[in-house]
């Protein structure tokens, strides 16, 4: 499973200083999550978790919300080819 487009674009996310600190947090939160040692679905499902919290923060800029999105989508992608 290949989730190196996911971590580049949490990485984007963290890294940027126009983010607000709490969603670089949860974006921190969900990449150490994909690194760890638990099994793929329950490390996806966490990380989609911690990203669905913070996705409707008002203080969230748009650009970042997109991209909060496409990490969304693609662990989705990841789920369901984890399924089958």
């Amino acid at each position: 499973m290949n989730l190196s487009p996911v971590l580049t674009l949490l990485d984007q996310i963290i890294n940027d200083r126009t983010v607000p600190k709490n969603i670089r947090k949860a974006a921190e939160d969900s990449k150490s999550t994909l690194n760890s040692s638990q099994a793929d679905q329950v490390r996806i499902s966490t990380a989609i978790h911690i990203l669905d919290e913070i996705i409707n923060d008002p203080n969230m800029p748009l650009y970042t919300r997109t991209q909060i999105w496409n990490v969304v989508s693609m662990l989705e992608q990841a789920r369901r080819e984890i399924s089958t």
